[in-house]
């Protein structure tokens, strides 16, 4: 994997554990040589992550709407900083660039581009490998909430395994380095898109 995108909170949350997991991957990143891709800000979780790759000589690319350059405040170390025009532009982009995707603690942005990269899997729209680092148990409701999807027959078992989990980043980036994507699609083939 050349370049790996991260979606996590513009703020740091309640506990500390979040921002020392969050800069500790971006360390990793930097010393794999995994690039990282994320929403372009300096706040938060955000730039916890961009702040560990950076500070370990890693490259860091941010995708910014406009509109959030001074609500979520850019950061200015970066590699690179691509600005679009929305936040669909934005996800599309960070697809783009990225060779898998790495979740974080976050709060309804965090979710809604973990689920959107899940469905585009689950459409057969990539293969990419879709991970949780799910740092002291935060994701444990969501988690538990998507085995209830299956067990009341709303999601395939084999699209459940689409999302990897763990709790450890090494054993997540060993997960993501291994994934094979499903070959059972869901209705669609890309090509009729």
């Amino acid at each position: 994997m050349r370049r790996i995108t991260v979606f996590c909170g513009s703020s740091f949350g309640t506990e500390e554990i979040y921002s020392e997991q969050a800069v500790l991957l971006g360390e990793t990143l930097a010393k794999q040589n995994i690039e990282l891709v994320y929403g372009g800000a300096n706040v938060g979780l955000m730039g916890a992550v961009a702040d560990g790759v950076l500070n370990n000589g890693g490259k860091a690319i941010g995708v910014l709407p406009d509109f959030l350059r001074s609500k979520e405040i850019a950061h200015l170390g970066l590699t690179e900083l691509i600005l679009v025009e929305s936040m669909h532009e934005r996800k599309t982009k960070m697809n783009d660039l990225c060779d898998g995707v790495i979740a974080l603690p976050g709060g309804f942005g965090t979710l809604e581009e973990l689920f959107e990269m899940l469905t585009w899997a689950q459409l057969g729209l990539h293969k990419k490998p879709i991970a949780i680092l799910n740092i002291n148990g935060f994701y444990d409701s969501l988690i538990q909430l998507i085995e209830n999807m299956v067990s009341k027959g709303l999601l395939k078992d084999v699209n459940q395994q689409m999302l990897l989990v763990s709790d450890n980043i090494d054993d997540l980036l060993n997960k993501m380095k291994n994934y094979k994507a499903p070959t059972v699609g869901k209705w669609i083939e890309k090509e009729e898109v």
